[in-house]
């Protein structure tokens, strides 16, 4: 469904999938972008920023793939805080010390992703062969220390459902934790993820379980996949808006093409639905 671009609010919050390269390989990822070839030039990056600012996006989401592997990450990066942009990185910290030695006073969030306190668990969910907890840790302690809002990220699966993360939570003390029930995308996860699957059930006995961190200002804040469908303004490698429609994604024209407007008239996006996942909160620091 195409709707007329005056029905449309600009998108507050956009997380641009800049780079289809990862160094993990997890198996419920919904970013492989398995039909994406390429990515936008660097010149063709910075006018796509350019864009959504003038449309009035406020804060935006560098996210891959892994988007500290990109070439340029930092100039992008350096662009979207000189645009008055709030700028947050979504990672799994493949590269970040790097970006933070040069960056560190452009980038306002770190999203580091952690899906279990158990190394083996992350193994087998594909999230590096060991180590990643550990990295996760220096990571976070780090940003800490740098003044940046820390937010983390756990995806729910069949492996840590059962899971308690109280006392990880409380090391890494997230500003902000995202916790999302595994969706199944076809054409991104088919043929992996299935294993990992769970139901609604389960995934609110994991959010249940936690919930009394809410009294530490540290409780997570829930997206089951209902939550996550419509709800974010997403950006492909290419430059186009998607979104998930019947369990597969669906492409926007160019944006540097049509325009803004345009572009996401031609994909699902409801800003209500953004606001009922309480996806606007203080992200200004």
């Amino acid at each position: 469904m195409t709707r007329t671009n005056d029905t449309i609010p600009p998108p507050i919050a956009v997380n641009f999938h800049l780079y289809k390269p990862c160094n993990y390989r997890c198996r419920f990822c919904f970013a492989t972008y398995r039909d994406i070839d390429g990515h936008l030039s660097l010149a063709d990056a910075a006018a796509l920023l350019r864009a959504l600012r003038e449309a009035g996006a406020e804060k935006l989401n560098f996210a891959g793939g892994e988007p500290t592997l990109h070439p340029q990450i930092g100039e992008l990066v350096a662009e979207a805080k000189r645009l008055g942009f709030v700028t947050t990185l979504i990672t799994n910290g493949a590269r970040l010390d790097p970006l933070l030695d040069d960056h560190a006073h452009e980038i306002d969030w770190v999203g580091i992703s952690v899906d279990s306190g158990d190394e083996q668990v992350q193994a087998e969910l594909g999230r590096g062969r060991g180590g990643h907890v550990e990295r996760s840790r220096r990571h976070a302690a780090r940003v800490h220390t740098l003044g940046i809002g820390l937010k983390l990220n756990t995806v729910v699966t069949a492996l840590n459902w059962r899971e308690e993360m109280h006392a990880l939570v409380r090391e890494l003390r997230p500003a902000r934790w995202k916790v999302f029930q595994v969706l199944a995308i076809d054409g991104q996860n088919d043929g992996q993820v299935e294993p990992l699957l769970i139901d609604r059930e389960r995934f609110d006995a994991f959010v249940a379980r936690h919930k009394n961190l809410h009294a530490e200002g540290l409780g997570p804040v829930a997206e089951d996949n209902d939550a996550m469908t419509d709800s974010y303004a997403m950006i492909d490698p290419l430059g186009r808006f998607y979104g998930n429609h019947g369990g597969r994604y669906v492409y926007s024209q160019p944006i540097l093409q049509v325009g803004v407007a345009a572009a996401l008239a031609q994909v699902q996006f409801q800003v209500q639905r953004l606001v009922n996942r309480g996806g606007l909160y203080q992200w200004r620091r």
